[in-house]
């Protein structure tokens, strides 16, 4: 078995939505892709979303490098994008999923247009 990139990480990040932000939210992880995939920071494996039962967006996907995932953070473009999702959401850990303490975690699948 060989990943698709020998330097790629692959990453799961949980989005919990504050109280009447979820549609919010969602409009902002539908803009993450484009805006990674614009700068090059991303190999070409497609973005996988889903949502826990506790209303929380998961979306998963594989930088190009730990270099790439580092300097996602000197990019204005990234900064602001993740300063409103930030505005929207709390950053969660897995383990903060009910879902997450089953050995095979089902969730929804959701689907964004890449804009």
């Amino acid at each position: 078995m060989t990943s698709s990139d020998p330097n790629g990480v692959l990453v799961i990040v949980v989005y919990e939505p504050k109280t009447g932000r979820a549609d919010d939210l969602a409009g902002l992880i539908a803009r993450h892709e484009s805006t990674l995939r614009k700068l090059d920071l991303v190999t070409d494996r497609p973005f996988v979303h889903g949502r826990a039962g506790n209303g929380s967006f998961l979306e998963m996907f594989e930088w190009k490098s730990e270099d790439a995932s580092r300097s996602a953070h000197d990019q204005p473009a990234i900064q602001e994008l993740w300063g409103a999702m930030g505005d929207a959401c709390e950053f969660k850990g897995l383990s903060s999923l009910a879902e997450a303490n089953a050995p095979f975690a089902h969730f929804t699948p959701v689907l964004f247009s890449n804009g």
